[in-house]
């Protein structure tokens, strides 16, 4: 292990890897039941029927499984960070603008789900004690999850190991639930959608796996805390068996409910579905805990790593920064009762700046160095990734507007032009300057 100085412990190389397989599955599985998949479930209706729906869900979730292989395979072989490792396609200071990239998401996903988080809390706190105020629930589910991620990824296997039973058997329950209530609603409009298998279709797996496209660029903030002994055909496993119900309960629950209420506000949906009072507080708990787990996972830690790295905060600090800033994204304006297209829009619009900084990293990793950091020279902020390495940006850039163009599967159509593009520029030395160094264009 190399020496390593000013830089934060918890950006240094893994030492401790904390989690074993059942471990890893079990955070992954209630780090993916979230709201937001309700409402891309529900953003389907009118454009997919259902057997298209689940086709375009399982598309997504097997596209997420792989991609995280691919790009976490440099955490859990080094032990290093995102941010880390994006220093040898962007560099130092260049890495600043990726990372930003991949913290805005987080941020407005962390807003979000909070804010639905809360709004099952002010639903129980109503039914029973007839409180009713969702800004004090916000404010306040907000600082218990500050409260939460302060321990980092110790706090976040104790959460998901004891939460994902709970997660598993509520996922079940809420299902039956609106089959039992909505099953005749369900299946005369569900049935009657033509769909298609064109390009709403793939718009629809972008969807899905735009929901997650955030996880696939950070995967070595997630595998760099796996056990060294797991394979990665073991590590795409275990990612998709944890992603896959999750997304499939979530995702139909969201199509089948919203097509049958016409609301895609699942507060209100799940309220209407549940007649047992004491049942309905056990699902509206569960909504509220099952954001705790995708937040603690998927989008704190994430943008935690970021400022600590551009800014040189302490990890407590970026995890209270990271908190505030969700205050202001503004969540009630990405799904309103009518329609979960803003939501919708909002992933497919981040996808296509996800998609090429994805795209350059895997071509840089596995084509350009061939799977060989010089771990040392990486983090000497001295060295030959200091500064900003243009063939990066440039990449990035023409996969942002080739995204653009194709909007509805802009993570897709960013992949190729963005990764070629950088290749063919790490061969030009006026370009890639320093970066060549440790490369297959070295001389």
């Amino acid at each position: 292990m190399p020496v390593i100085d000013g830089i934060h412990d918890n950006l240094k190389p893994t030492r401790d890897r904390i989690m074993d397989n059942w471990s890893y599955l079990f955070a992954w599985l209630g780090g993916c039941v979230s709201i937001g998949t309700f409402s891309m479930g529900a953003s389907l209706i009118g454009v997919l029927n259902l057997t298209q729906a689940v086709v375009a869900m399982a598309i997504g979730c097997s596209v997420i499984a792989l991609g995280l292989v691919i790009n976490g395979r440099a955490g859990h072989k080094y032990g290093i960070p995102f941010t880390i490792q994006a220093r040898t396609s962007y560099g130092i200071y260049g890495t600043k603008l990726s990372g930003a990239i991949r913290a805005v998401p987080a941020v407005v996903w962390f807003g979000f789900q909070s804010w639905i988080g809360a709004g099952a809390i002010n639903e129980v706190l109503r039914t029973f004690s007839g409180f009713d105020n969702i800004v004090v629930c916000f404010i306040s589910f907000q600082l218990l999850q500050i409260l939460l991620s302060l321990n980092g990824f110790k706090g976040i296997k104790w959460l998901e190991n004891i939460g994902s039973v709970f997660i598993i058997f509520a996922l079940m329950y809420m299902f039956y639930s609106v089959l039992n209530k909505y099953g005749a609603e369900v299946a005369a409009s569900v049935t009657n959608i033509e769909g298609t298998w064109g390009l709403e279709f793939w718009g629809g797996t972008t969807a899905f796996l735009g929901i997650y496209s955030t996880m696939m660029l950070n995967a070595s903030d997630y595998s760099r805390e796996l056990k060294r002994e797991t394979k990665s055909l073991m590590q795409g496993t275990l990612y998709w068996c944890g992603i896959l119900p999750a997304t499939l309960f979530m995702g139909l629950i969201g199509l089948m409910v919203s097509s049958g209420t016409g609301s895609a506000d699942p507060i209100a949906v799940f309220s209407s579905a549940v007649d047992n009072k004491f049942l309905l507080v056990i699902t509206l708990l569960f909504i509220a805990f099952a954001q705790v787990t995708t937040n603690v996972l998927n989008n704190v830690v994430p943008p935690v790593y970021v400022l600590m790295d551009a800014f040189k905060m302490k990890y407590r600090t970026a995890v209270i920064a990271v908190g505030l800033l969700a205050f202001g994204t503004f969540p009630w304006e990405l799904v309103r009762p009518e329609s979960a297209v803003g939501l919708s829009l909002f992933v497919q619009t981040y996808s296509a700046f996800l998609g090429p900084i994805f795209a350059v990293m895997v071509v840089d990793y596995y084509f350009v160095r061939k799977r060989t950091l010089d771990v040392q020279a990486i983090y000497d902020v001295d060295g030959p990734y200091k500064g900003v390495n243009l063939a990066g940006l440039i990449a990035t850039a023409v996969g942002v507007v080739v995204a653009i163009i194709f909007v509805k599967v802009s993570w897709y159509a960013s992949l190729l032009p963005a990764g070629l593009t950088y290749y063919l520029l790490m061969k030009v030395p006026a370009i890639a300057k320093d970066f060549r160094k440790g490369t297959v264009f070295e001389k």
